[in-house]
């Protein structure tokens, strides 16, 4: 009862803090919100779980429960999960998709947690082949959007690599460590039994995807795909140090796909006839979030300039026009000889005002 009294008293602040989340995001984003919310009530009665969650054993024939891979992002079974879906998806509401569009973002979505879904149930698939073990196939459950929340923070080191997010006694955290540290992170917690073997397999799973399809894929409104900025590589997720082996290592996977012809060659594009200059364009790198910083940088430019024109010019004050004004004087100069500077002196005669050379 205590509980319940602490809840109801905290009711019209967690309606304030919602509304403040989610008041100016979209339609889409609050559906979604809206069928987490019904899915963990759901997630109350056992045979719901059988029923939308993905179970390896099951999406496959016999079972063919082939439509959990659809359904299993809407079930939490916590509620903190609940709020930390609820706060992903307003700042993908607020930040992201105003970059991206409703469509981009809807299918975003659809495509991190359908192939989140996928490839889990191949892992466990995988495992089970290696151990015989049942357990993996009937007793796990992949659900919810940790798969999800994994991809956003993939999305958001590629929007805002260098913001810090946190300031420790080690260093700072940024955006570029979130998607490897949460995941090293979902793995001790996993170790130490205070997480279920499912999220570190679907935010591991996230991080991938996510990348790939950002890297890659993604459209973009000047007609092309992916990123291919030197700071979204697959070896900036990790530490310096250990960044050359990593990208020896994914150049080589990278160089096998090409050869799959799964992923593309960056193609470069020379606009010789461009009024100034040659112009050079790789695939990715004008995208939405690079003229949004470009329009920031001028508007800070311009704010700089106009508050040093400002300063430069000062208006006359009161005592100034109380001043007598100063009788003309007259300046006189002396002629520098036409030998030493080359130049033609011009004299003016008062009498005649006529010019004399």
């Amino acid at each position: 009862m205590a509980a319940l009294k602490t809840i109801h008293r905290n009711v019209p602040y967690l309606k304030q803090q919602l509304y403040a989340l989610l008041g100016n995001t979209s339609s889409s984003v609050k559906i979604v919100c809206l069928m987490v919310l019904i899915g963990y009530f759901v997630s109350f009665y056992e045979p719901a779980i059988l029923a939308l969650t993905v179970t390896p054993g099951y999406v496959f024939p016999p079972g063919f429960r082939i439509w959990t891979i659809f359904t299993h992002c809407f079930v939490e079974f916590h509620f903190w999960e609940v709020c930390v879906d609820f706060v992903t998806l307003g700042l993908c509401g607020k930040l992201i998709e105003p970059l991206w569009g409703k469509m981009e973002m809807l299918n975003f979505f659809t495509l991190i947690n359908t192939s989140v879904a996928f490839f889990g149930v191949f892992f466990y698939l995988a495992i089970y082949m290696a151990t015989f073990n049942t357990d993996v196939l009937f007793e796990v459950h992949i659900h919810g959007l940790s798969g999800y929340i994994a991809a956003v923070s993939v999305a958001v080191k590629q929007m805002m690599p260098d913001h810090v997010v946190v300031r420790t006694p080690l260093g700072k955290m940024t955006n570029r460590n979130v998607p490897l540290c949460v995941s090293l992170l979902s793995v001790i917690l996993y170790l130490v039994g205070l997480l279920e073997g499912a999220y570190p397999t679907m935010y591991t799973t996230g991080v991938i995807i996510g990348w790939l399809y950002l890297r890659f894929y993604q459209r973009h409104s000047n007609g092309t795909r992916g990123d291919m900025a030197d700071n979204f590589t697959f070896a900036s997720f990790f530490p310096t140090v250990m960044q050359p082996p990593i990208e020896m290592f994914a150049n080589g996977v990278y160089n096998l796909l090409v050869r799959l012809k799964i992923c593309r060659k960056p193609v470069r594009k020379y606009d010789v006839g461009a009024p100034t200059a040659i112009t050079i364009s790789l695939p990715g790198t004008d995208t939405h979030d690079a003229e949004r910083r470009r329009q920031i940088a001028l508007k800070a430019l311009s704010e700089r300039l106009s508050q040093q024109a400002d300063s430069g010019s000062s208006w006359p004050t009161l005592e100034d026009d109380q001043r007598p004004k100063a009788e003309p004087t007259t300046v006189h100069t002396t002629a520098v000889p036409p030998e030493t500077l080359n130049t033609v002196t011009v004299e003016i005669d008062q009498a005649t005002s006529k010019p004399v050379v």
